[in-house]
C-alpha cells in the first residue's frame, strides 16, 4: 500500500508547493511510483509539473463534487512514474459548494482509497489555510510533512498547525502521524538561519530531517520552465538536496 504524505504549513511562502513538486520529481526518479495531488487552488504544483491548469477538463474540483471519477481526474505528466490530479482556480469555490454534503471530510480519502495501492507515494500538496480542502487532505495522509522556512517567525502558526493535526487525528483519522519537519531556504550565510534550526530543533518534539534545502535561484526559476529541479538542473544544489530528502522519505522505516 502506497505512503499518503500530505505537505501542509498554513503559513505561504514556506516552499510547501516547491517541496510537492521535487519530492515528487526525486521519488519518481528513484523508481518509486507517485501520484501527486494539487489541493491548492492557485494551481502552482499543477503547473510546476508541467501541466497547462488552464486547460483542463477534470480537476480535484470535478472529483470532490463528483462530477468525474478519480481515474478520469489524473494526468500523466510528462515525467517517468509520475502522475498527477491537478487543480485550477476553480477549487477557491469548493469550500463553498461542499457545505450541505455529508461526511464531506472523506471526500478526497474515499477517491484516493480506490488506487493508493496502484503507487508507492502519493503526495498531497494542500494550500496554506486550515480549511475543508486541508481537512480532506489531513484525513486522507498517514502522514504530514511540515516545510519550515528558515527565518525569524518559523514557529509562528506551528503550534496552530500542531493542534490542527491532533484534532483531525483524534476525530477523523486517528492513524495519522506527523512525517517530520523539513527546512527550507537555508542561507548558510547568514547566522539566522542557524538560529531558526537550532530553535526548532529545541521546541519541537518531532522527527526532523537531516537534509536541508538551501535558498537558490534555480529553484526558484524551475517552476516557471514547468519543469521540477531535477529536470531542470540536474546537478544544482537543489536538485541534490532534494534527491537526499527523498531518500530520506523512502529509508523512513518507522512510519
Amino acid at each position: 500500500m502506497g505512503r499518503i504524505i500530505a505537505i501542509a504549513n498554513q503559513k505561504g511562502g514556506v516552499g510547501k508547493t516547491t517541496t510537492a513538486i521535487n519530492l515528487s520529481a526525486c521519488l519518481a526518479e528513484s523508481g518509486k511510483k507517485v501520484l501527486t495531488i494539487d489541493t491548492d487552488p492557485q494551481g502552482n504544483t499543477t503547473s510546476g509539473l508541467g501541466v497547462d491548469k488552464d486547460e483542463l477538463k477534470n480537476t480535484v474540483y470535478e472529483l470532490m463534487l463528483d462530477e468525474c471519477t478519480i481515474k478520469e481526474s489524473l494526468v500523466k505528466t510528462e515525467f517517468e512514474n509520475l502522475d498527477l490530479i491537478p487543480s485550477n482556480v476553480n477549487l477557491a469555490g469548493a469550500e463553498i459548494e461542499l457545505l450541505g454534503i455529508n461526511e464531506k471530510e472523506y471526500i478526497l480519502k474515499n477517491a484516493v482509497d480506490y488506487i493508493k495501492d496502484d503507487y508507492d507515494f502519493v503526495i498531497i500538496d494542500c494550500p496554506p489555510s486550515l480549511n475543508m480542502l486541508t481537512v480532506n487532505a489531513l484525513t486522507t495522509a498517514n502522514t504530514v510533512l511540515v516545510p519550515i522556512q528558515c527565518e525569524y517567525y518559523a514557529l509562528e502558526g506551528l503550534s496552530q498547525l500542531l493542534h490542527t493535526i491532533s484534532l483531525v487525528k483524534e476525530r477523523l483519522n486517528e492513524n495519522l502521524q506527523i512525517e517530520g519537519v523539513v527546512f527550507t531556504m537555508y542561507d548558510a550565510r547568514t547566522n539566522l538561519s542557524l538560529q531558526v534550526v537550532e530553535n526548532v530543533k529545541n521546541n519541537l518534539d518531532t522527527t526532523i530531517y537531516k537534509t536541508i534545502i538551501p535558498r537558490s535561484v534555480r529553484l526558484a526559476e524551475a517552476p516557471s520552465h514547468g519543469l521540477p529541479i531535477n529536470k531542470y538542473d540536474s546537478r544544482s544544489t537543489g536538485a541534490e538536496s532534494y534527491r537526499m530528502l527523498a531518500k530520506e522519505v523512502i529509508d523512513r522505516k518507522d512510519l
